[in-house]
């Protein structure tokens, strides 16, 4: 069993960054991907961005190119997000998940384990 745990979320100003973190436990995620997605209130969960754990390919979705980077710590199986350069529109909760195939995929069908998920606000 996998259980994944988000941090790192919280309030900050347009235009500042915020470094979210996602903790693995159960298992190494060597051949993984992970994902991270978020859902706004009202708005459907949607993909953020993700990469594969052993080559540290990454992805991810046209809202946040150039602003949001991604990362992962093998030695304590914990990947990352960094968000740079925060809008309003960033507003939501952020999940990660993993995906056992490693694939880049966007939909959230792909994924197979999920945290619980952390509150990110950015006032105007």
């Amino acid at each position: 069993q996998v259980t994944l745990v988000e941090s790192g979320g919280g309030l900050v100003q347009a235009g500042g960054s915020l470094r979210l973190s996602c903790a693995g436990s159960g298992r190494t995620f060597s051949n993984y991907a992970m994902g991270w997605f978020r859902q706004a209130p009202g708005k459907e969960r949607e993909f953020v961005g993700v990469i594969t754990w052993s080559g540290g390919i990454t992805s991810f979705a046209d809202s946040v190119k150039g602003r949001f980077t991604l990362s992962r710590d093998n030695a304590k199986n914990t990947g990352y997000l960094q968000m740079n350069s925060l809008k309003p529109e960033d507003t939501a909760v952020y999940y990660c998940a993993v995906n056992r195939l490693a694939t880049l995929s966007p939909r959230t069908q792909s994924y197979d384990y999920w945290g619980q998920g952390t509150q990110v606000t950015v006032s105007s």
